[in-house]
């Protein structure tokens, strides 16, 4: 074997091997769709669309906003953002929280995902109650494994 053919090939297998790694999310990574806010001023439930969405196509999610007493929050402002934690990049699209659907439940479009993977969703919520955060986890299975 040339020795070109051995670094082209040894790149081949390391880019493999890195790639097939990346998207293997941490072990006991929390994937809840309801968490409690990192200063606990709100309860977020986080609603995915109700079939997987595909890779490199938009899609909308839902966000249920509510005070530790279980009331709904509304008027609040959300702003999004995220990305793929193992491969040190951000969401491709720049999602947006659009409307208020119903009383504390807003609508966030323009979500994207590029690849399979873990990608965590991030908020950062302003209301009355006052400014704070939540991340969520999701993993997005690749193609063969969604049938």
């Amino acid at each position: 074997m040339s020795h070109q053919l051995r670094v082209a090939t040894t790149i081949s297998v390391l880019a493999s091997f890195a790639l097939s790694a990346c998207a293997t999310p941490p072990p006991g990574l929390d994937v809840s769709l309801e968490r409690t806010s990192a200063a606990g001023r709100y309860v977020v439930s986080l609603v995915p669309p109700s079939t997987p969405p595909a890779i490199n196509q938009m899609h909308s999610w839902m966000v249920k906003l509510k005070d530790p007493a279980g009331s709904p929050v509304t008027g609040a402002t959300l702003a999004v953002d995220g990305g793929m934690p193992q491969h040190g990049h951000g969401l491709p699209t720049k999602p947006r929280v659009t409307r208020e659907i119903e009383s504390g439940t807003y609508l966030v479009e323009g979500m994207k995902f590029s690849m399979p993977g873990w990608w965590d969703i991030k908020f950062d919520i302003q209301s009355a109650q006052g400014h704070d955060k939540v991340t969520f986890n999701t993993v997005v299975a690749p193609l063969t494994a969604r049938r």
